[in-house]
């Protein structure tokens, strides 16, 4: 059974149900687009491909794909689940606190990918917010955006209480918020600043002082994460763009193409031609 609807804007949920459902999710080649994604696989199997991370899908796992990023799933004729679909405008992530599981940098070394299995204590729970968010979707009744919001919110709640590793109760909301900001922007500047002092800047606070808090919630500093943020385009570009290595490191504001060589190596620990021949034959999976 699938749930469609134009006048929804930037929203869409898909219950699996049936091997016909399965078009909701399985994708011919990986693709990224500008929303978020939940898919949550309650019975069955297939594969999950999150840019060159290769992972099994199985019950009661649900994984959140952020925009940007380059996936494919490929969901077993036996797969039964949801798929949640969203913009940032539609829940307006930045300024909400329940978008925490989507700032994967600022929690763990592990960029984006993130996989939360559902306890059993609290399948009932998110299963009746998504039955409701489902019934919702299907009527055109007053104020239905708000009350999509409204239970998507709830919803992204539970998931959170689930992610949460033990630094959520270290570090302060204050600091997390301030931390999730700097995690925005790096993905809207990434590829023209490269110095943390940039980004210390739009924060209004010191250098020093950002990356010492990035480092309290996620065990890395911020520069850090700004070069895993640039290896990570570069990769994609590699191993699904077909373009050269002077055409990505143009892309990603390196002049010269030998320090964008460098740069790559350093990080990654292999040189971009070896790397661009093994990830391209990866992707063809």
């Amino acid at each position: 059974m699938q749930h469609k609807n134009s006048n929804m804007p930037s929203f869409e949920l898909h219950a699996i149900e049936c091997g016909e459902d399965l078009l909701c999710i399985n994708n011919d080649a990986p693709h990224r687009n500008n929303c978020f994604k939940i898919v949550w696989i309650t019975a069955g199997s297939g594969t999950c491909q999150v840019d060159l991370e290769q992972m099994e899908l199985t019950p009661n796992l649900v994984y959140c794909i952020t925009p940007g990023q380059l996936h494919h799933f490929k969901a077993n004729d036996d797969a039964r689940g949801y798929v949640l679909t969203f913009s940032p405008d539609f829940l307006l992530i930045p300024d909400d606190t329940a978008s925490l599981i989507f700032h994967a940098n600022s929690l763990q070394k592990n960029a984006y990918t993130r996989v939360i299995k559902v306890n059993e204590e609290m399948q009932k729970e998110m299963l009746d917010m998504l039955h409701k968010m489902l019934k919702e979707y299907d009527n055109f009744f007053l104020l239905r955006s708000e009350i999509l919001r409204g239970l998507l919110k709830i919803f992204l709640i539970y998931l959170t209480r689930q992610y949460e590793p033990s630094t959520a109760n270290v570090v302060k909301p204050k600091t997390i918020d301030l931390v999730n900001k700097f995690f925005d922007i790096v993905e809207k500047k990434y590829m023209t600043h490269k110095l943390v002092s940039v980004y210390a800047e739009e924060l209004c606070i010191t250098p020093n002082h950002l990356n010492e808090i990035v480092k309290k919630a996620s065990g890395f500093p911020a520069s850090h994460h700004i070069r895993q943020r640039v290896l990570l385009e570069a990769k994609r570009q590699a191993a699904y763009s077909g373009a050269s290595m002077k055409e990505i490191a143009y892309n990603l504001g390196f002049e010269d193409i030998s320090h964008f060589s460098k740069f790559f190596k350093n990080l990654s620990g292999l040189n971009f031609t070896n790397y661009k021949k093994t990830a391209i034959q990866y992707a063809r999976y």
